[in-house]
């Protein structure tokens, strides 16, 4: 059994089933197959802009579209979160 298989990568096509295992946990997460193979060119770039406008000083919301402004409120909740638990780091 290879390794794609044992974290159920999502390129896979496995079903989702009620019992299946953890394979990743943070908090409050958890999924049953491996979060790396449901990052998609589009949220990789919703990322890096969101730390792009952050590092240069702000992000006026309202030049957002809706689905990128509710991302960037997601993120820096995310964030709050990480920052108020000690595990935010800069590297």
């Amino acid at each position: 059994m290879g390794l794609e298989t044992r974290r159920r990568c999502a390129w896979l096509g496995f079903k989702e089933e009620a019992r299946s295992a953890v394979i990743w946990a943070r908090k409050n997460v958890a999924v049953t197959s491996c979060p790396k193979s449901l990052v998609t060119a589009e949220s990789e770039t919703i990322l890096e802009d969101f730390l792009v406008r952050r590092r240069l000083g702000g992000i006026a919301l309202s030049e957002l579209s809706a689905k990128r402004a509710e991302a960037f409120l997601i993120l820096e909740q995310a964030l709050a979160t990480e920052r108020i638990d000690g595990e935010y780091s800069t590297r």
